[in-house]
């Protein structure tokens, strides 16, 4: 009796070393994978592929006179917001903290920031330079665009799912987010983050490192 309780207890502590074993090679199984980032937007299902939404056909000039297309963010990340440079009231707490991505970014050549105006008549291309000018930032990284303004609030609505309009009842006669949009190199939207927030920013600089890891797997 005693060597069998003996037995026992070796079989039961072997069985528990073996369960343990599983639970660690399980864990360290699922740390090696990350989990992607959402893709937002409607879907549909076209035979056996998905088909996600995407940004639809754009056509904007930037602070330098160059044309911005959507084949300018051709297998590039990129950063979208929308503002306007004589608001006073988020949109300076948003260029603040779309310099942190622009900087935490620096030595990533592949990521983009495109900042929309939603005042076209008064943000011209030659204040959009000395605005740009101001905050330190180059074009080949930052594109500050000008454009129709019934196509930039149409695409800011429809494509970016973001809020951008005339408003005569607020102070400055415009109503837009503070939202900071991510978007993947096939032009699906992969996160939304408030710009006025530092915590939201920090999780977007992270988010972008996440995807540029996904986009190398």
């Amino acid at each position: 009796m005693k060597l069998l309780w003996v037995k026992n207890v070796q079989f039961t502590l072997s069985k528990g070393k073996l369960v343990l074993l599983l639970a660690i090679t399980i864990f360290l199984a699922s740390c090696g994978k990350e989990k992607p980032l959402p893709v937002f937007g409607e879907r549909e299902v076209v035979g056996t592929d998905t088909v996600y939404h995407t940004i639809a056909p754009f056509q904007f000039v930037d602070q330098d006179s160059a044309l911005i297309t959507n084949a300018t963010f051709k297998d590039q990340v990129y950063v979208a917001d929308f503002f306007f440079t004589s608001c006073r009231t988020i949109c300076p707490i948003m260029k603040t903290q779309m310099l942190r991505v622009y900087q935490a970014t620096a030595e990533m050549p592949d990521v983009k920031i495109l900042s929309h105006t939603i005042d076209p008549e008064y943000d011209t291309v030659a204040l959009l330079h000395d605005f740009a000018e101001r905050l330190g930032v180059t074009s080949d990284r930052w594109h500050f665009v000008t454009g129709v303004k019934d196509s930039i609030y149409k695409i800011a609505q429809t494509s970016y799912f973001a809020t951008a309009m005339e408003d005569k009842s607020e102070p400055d006669g415009f109503i837009h987010s503070g939202a900071f949009l991510l978007i993947d190199r096939k032009q699906r939207i992969r996160g939304k983050y408030d710009g006025t927030k530092e915590e939201d920013v920090n999780r977007l600089i992270a988010d972008i490192k996440k995807l540029r890891r996904e986009d190398a797997l």
